[in-house]
């Protein structure tokens, strides 16, 4: 058992040391040519990568190293040739138009509005394709997102939400592609301490760090805005507790923050994580700690949450929840656009109608919390579940006087 104490309390959660038979059995049957987001690295990133982590792929997977080094060379090769070609273009555009930046934690949402926003022709979001490949898609987006597309599943590994090279994604992975520092190079050698500078809060993270990371952050800005022309809209769990950071970049930004009932995002995180070490990592996963983690970074992205918020004007934040998002799409995403007075609503209804009718049949995954884990929930985010207004529930069984269930 692992123990996590804060705020004068002190629980015990279920760790891992070792994978069971069941996660050694889904790690064997992943398909040999699966291909991994580290592929989208450039040399000098995916070197760092493997320093800070001793090179500790799993033998079974050296083949995937190798394989990532070799496209490593290449994307490297082609972001020279795209900088000699566009690179004074993209060092002269302006990011005249201030950012919306799309916050919440991991399973909160965050996707589904991403892709409701994205439905406004006025907006541009980063895709999966620019995200993954930042060194180059100036250059190669056109043609390679076509020739790879077989490559690319239909669907998320931890969810049943569409994927593509073309749909809206997480800026984050651009970062972490770039070696910029991100809380994602933790997914490639998932049973290894953090090997990089903490990121999540760059508040946090060392001058030097903090300053590379801006300026890649707004260079990758710069292209998305040449290549479009667009009004950026991204979506990025981490960026929720570096609010002080964006607003230092683009003073007039504007924040949304979408929050969903805790006890439905601890279960599903723990699998996102579960899902992103054993489809992209480079070492078979234990799995050790992940409850932990997620317990104590929730607690840390929502207190870096508040700090910030406290930075902005009322018209530069506005918040809601998926539970409403979800039961009415159309009139919570006009709420948005009337907040923040944005217009032209029901010039981009049309298309919102269309992209929703697209997700009838999207299942939700279904997640049933154990006694002890709902406990825990209720103890380590009650202050972050009643601020919201979602109940509190506890434990089918009580609890005894040092935290633990009562016998059945």
């Amino acid at each position: 058992m692992t123990s996590i104490a804060r705020d004068g309390w002190t629980g015990e959660i279920a760790s891992h040391p070792e994978p069971s038979a069941a996660e050694r059995a889904a790690f064997a049957k992943q398909p040999a040519w699966m291909p991994r987001m580290w592929q989208g690295c450039d040399f000098f990133a995916w070197l760092t990568l493997l320093s800070r982590n001793r090179c500790a792929v799993h033998p079974r997977l050296w083949y995937i190293a190798l394989i990532v080094t070799i496209t490593s060379v290449i994307n490297t090769v082609l972001g020279v040739l795209e900088s000699a070609i566009f690179g004074r273009a993209v060092r002269s555009t302006a990011i005249a138009q201030p950012p919306i930046f799309l916050l919440g934690h991991w399973r909160n949402g965050t996707t589904l509005l991403h892709e409701l926003m994205a439905c406004d022709a006025r907006f541009a979001c980063p895709t999966t394709y620019q995200c993954l490949e930042p060194s180059h898609f100036l250059l190669t987006e056109r043609l390679l997102s076509r020739w790879l597309r077989c490559l690319m599943p239909d669907s998320r590994p931890m969810d049943n939400m569409k994927a593509g090279f073309d749909r809206p994604q997480e800026d984050e992975f651009a970062m972490c592609m770039l070696g910029a520092g991100s809380p994602y190079a933790q997914i490639a050698f998932p049973n290894r301490p953090l090997g990089a500078p903490d990121v999540l809060d760059l508040d946090a993270a060392p001058p030097a760090i903090k300053r590379r990371w801006k300026r890649t952050f707004y260079w990758f800005l710069q292209k998305l805005t040449y290549k479009t022309g667009r009004r950026l809209v991204l979506k990025s769990p981490p960026h929720t507790a570096r609010i002080k950071t964006l607003l230092e970049m683009f003073p007039d930004a504007i924040f949304i923050h979408i929050v969903r009932d805790p006890y439905a995002v601890f279960p599903s995180t723990v699998n996102l994580w579960r899902t992103l070490y054993a489809t992209h990592g480079l070492q078979i996963p234990t799995n050790e700690g992940i409850e932990e983690t997620v317990l104590r970074t929730f607690v840390r992205m929502h207190e870096k949450l508040e700090e910030g918020r406290a930075l902005l004007r009322q018209d530069q934040f506005y918040e809601l929840t998926y539970e409403d998002l979800v039961k009415n799409p159309a009139e919570a995403m006009r709420a948005i656009y009337r907040h923040f007075g944005l217009g032209g609503f029901e010039a981009c209804l049309p298309k919102l109608r269309e992209h929703l009718a697209g997700l009838t049949s999207y299942q939700r995954n279904a997640y049933r919390l154990s006694d002890a884990q709902r406990n825990l929930v209720t103890r380590c985010w009650g202050d972050i579940i009643r601020r919201y207004g979602y109940p509190l529930r506890h434990a089918s069984r009580p609890m005894t006087a040092d935290g633990h269930l009562t016998p059945l």
